[in-house]
């Protein structure tokens, strides 16, 4: 790792929030160029999106829409390339705070958010738009000749892909509470009537075709999700107590 993740750093707020400045604009900046790049090979990457729907025609009904459309997948393709960069900005914004048991744990993290990120936008795009649009198609197959807008398909895509991958960060997000001793295991697990109900509805949130088979589908992953988080946290507890505080001369 770099030696700037082992330096406890001792900063004013002013400097806090340069340095906060500076990791934002750094995101920004690695989001533009891979929105560059991807804008080099979106036709490929529109082609990809596309196939779940191998049996829909795609129109476009404005002119320059499909421009707009390479665009905004480029954008969302861009951010998707950016995010390691940026989660690791954000570890080193939040690093010199972290005792050194705490640090130790920041590592896995980091690669399980990307691991579950990815997961999840490959998820969406095998089982859930598959699903929504079968679901959809055979709803209004004996009365409408299914022909699409490709930018409205697009952000149908798009978005459900984008909001299963940040839900599928749910885990993470309850590890990185339980190594901040925010929270314990047994309080999440004793929350779970409450998550259950709290999955059907993100279910029905994140879902822009509101169909029950994608709302279903999805809901069930995030309370597995919330229970793999419980798992996490609990390995952590116990590695963190394994650990041997780090005597500081005085």
């Amino acid at each position: 790792m770099p030696q700037e993740l082992d330096q406890d750093k001792h900063m004013s707020f002013v400097d806090h929030l340069e340095e906060l400045r500076h990791r934002v604009f750094k995101s920004f900046l690695a989001i533009f160029l891979g929105a560059l790049i991807c804008l080099a090979f979106v036709k490929p990457l529109v082609k990809t999106l596309e196939a779940p729907a191998s049996s829909i025609r795609f129109l476009q009904l404005a002119p320059g829409e499909f421009l707009f459309v390479s665009i905004k997948v480029a954008g969302y393709s861009g951010l998707i390339i950016a995010l390691p960069y940026i989660v690791f900005q954000i570890i080193l914004f939040i690093l010199p705070g972290l005792t050194q048991r705490e640090k130790k744990l920041i590592a896995p993290a980091v690669a399980g958010s990307v691991v579950l990120f990815l997961t999840g936008l490959f998820f969406a795009w095998w089982a859930l738009v598959p699903a929504a649009l079968n679901f959809l198609l055979n709803y209004g197959a004996d009365v409408v000749e299914p022909l699409w807008s490709i930018e409205k398909y697009l952000d149908f895509v798009l978005l459900l892909m984008l909001g299963t991958g940040l839900s599928f960060q749910i885990p993470i997000l309850q590890l990185i509470l339980g190594i901040l001793g925010l929270v314990k295991w047994k309080q999440m697990l004793s929350t779970w009537r409450w998550v259950l109900m709290l999955s059907a509805i993100a279910g029905a949130v994140i879902t822009p075709s509101t169909d029950p088979i994608t709302m279903l589908l999805l809901g069930s992953s995030i309370s597995l999700l919330f229970l793999l988080g419980i798992l996490l946290v609990a390995i952590a507890d116990q590695f963190k107590s394994q650990i041997p505080p780090t005597n500081h001369p005085p």
